[in-house]
């Protein structure tokens, strides 16, 4: 019975040798001859499609970095005279022949009012002023361009002017992100002088003169009379609430709850706990296509409203009622890759970037406020934000973006939508993420067990 040692001995050497190779290669070893007398299969490696339990804030900032360094380099702060290409250096000598220098992207849209948040959450999540000043500087850019053009407008109303979506807002889309935005940066050290009346005008268009039904809700035209959009959440409320704040006048308050109950209550599907896209008045049925993006205004708005509304107001545990439904709805249809599906639940459809990476924001801000519990909802908020990282490139361009997006009544509409990495709609997203997982990882450090990551308070 002298064959027992030769056993172990050769043990021994199968465990060495097992030892030697990388970690994929062991799966895949082990799966060729070990079994589970000789080998600890359970700590065999998985082969993840998305990063798993390696995420650290030196990474995430990394991330956050190559996204800045690009976005620095291609927004560029300048206003040049469309015909000889000369940069205007004298503001006050502006003219309707100057345009604002071309780069990758506007410097005014609703897209980078988001941006313009995203970098100032990054600035005060990371401590890096580089994010803060390039809101505020391009931000007081803005305003004293807007400045110049003022008096040219006054003499003539119909001159071509680079800003006249600020002076002259005509959709929601014109108005909300960037007032956001703008009085978050006035917050941050923007020039109250050029940006306040802006950012009063922005708010006198959403309370005024933006379409309504007959009941207040906000609406629009297209693509059928009396249409909610639920990107509109997102174009007009957090404006408002960021107004109340500033003001301390409730009124923007009301406006802002009120909104969103008349919103919700025609969109929201309290049986699967997503929103549908669009509703049109007089249409029956009403077609449910859960775009993903959409979810996304309406989280984020959702967000938005709990950061600004006071401790006390009596519509905060609504909403609070509201983001943990629909956050449970969400987590249903997370992908095994971390991303959710450009339709919700439709899986057959593609992966999509800025909807993952704002829900990823979302759920982690809920979770760093104590609106929703680490434990159940950290760890798929972390799958989501490796799987955004994935689509940020060397360069620091963000790909898998669906582009602008209208109201469409069948599926082939948004199943084949375009993405491109020049569609704004990602980047501000991208930030808002990464800023705060950074957060959640110091607030809640994970840990893995059995492989898998597990979050506590």
């Amino acid at each position: 019975m002298n064959y027992k040692p030769e056993i172990k001995k050769c043990g021994n050497y199968f465990f060495i040798l097992l030892c030697m190779f990388p970690m994929g290669v062991q799966a895949q070893y082990v799966q060729g001859g070990g079994n589970d007398a000789s080998t600890p299969l359970h700590l065999m490696k998985p082969d993840y499609v998305t990063p798993y339990g390696e995420t650290t804030g030196k990474s995430v900032k990394a991330v956050l970095d190559r996204v800045f360094t690009y976005l620095d380099s291609v927004t560029p702060m300048q206003l040049i005279n469309k015909e000889t290409k000369a940069p205007v250096a004298d503001l006050s000598k502006i003219n309707t022949v100057c345009i604002f220098k071309p780069g990758d992207f506007r410097l005014i849209s609703y897209e980078w009012g988001v941006t313009y948040t995203g970098m100032l959450e990054v600035a005060a999540a990371t401590g890096d002023r580089r994010y803060k000043q390039y809101t505020v500087n391009r931000v007081n850019f803005i305003g004293d361009v807007v400045s110049g053009y003022k008096a040219i407008q006054k003499a003539n109303v119909d001159a071509t002017v680079p800003v006249r979506s600020v002076l002259e807002p005509h959709a929601l889309d014109d108005a909300g992100a960037m007032a956001a935005a703008m009085i978050k940066a006035m917050a941050a050290g923007a020039n109250t002088a050029v940006v306040r009346p802006m950012v009063d005008n922005y708010i006198r268009y959403i309370m005024t003169k933006e379409f309504r039904l007959k009941d207040g809700t906000f609406a629009r035209n297209r693509p059928q009379p009396n249409t909610l959009w639920l990107d509109d959440l997102y174009m007009s409320l957090p404006a408002l609430v960021q107004m109340g704040k500033l003001t301390h006048d409730k009124r923007y308050f009301v406006e802002a709850l009120k909104q969103y109950r008349q919103f919700a209550e025609r969109m929201f599907n309290p049986e699967n706990n997503l929103y549908m896209h669009g509703w049109v008045q007089g249409m029956d049925p009403h077609p449910q296509f859960h775009w993903a993006r959409a979810n996304g205004w309406a989280l984020l708005t959702k967000i938005e409203l709990l950061d600004a509304l006071p401790e006390d107001y009596p519509g905060r545990a609504f909403i609070i009622e509201q983001l943990k439904k629909h956050v449970a709805g969400l987590a249903k249809y997370q992908d095994k890759t971390g991303f959710w599906h450009q339709l919700i639940d439709r899986n057959d459809s593609y992966l999509e970037t800025s909807a993952t990476a704002i829900y990823a924001y979302c759920i982690a801000r809920a979770i760093n406020k104590g609106w929703l519990d680490a434990k159940a909802y950290g760890p798929m908020t972390l799958l989501a934000w490796n799987a955004v990282s994935t689509k940020v490139t060397a360069r620091g361009q963000v790909e898998g973006v669906c582009v602008g997006t209208g109201m469409g009544f069948d599926p082939a509409f948004y199943y084949y939508r375009p993405v491109n990495n020049y569609a704004a709609h990602g980047y501000g997203p991208v930030l808002l993420a990464g800023a705060e997982m950074y957060r959640l990882l110091q607030l809640h450090p994970f840990k893995l067990n059995d492989s898998s990551v597990q979050m506590g308070q």
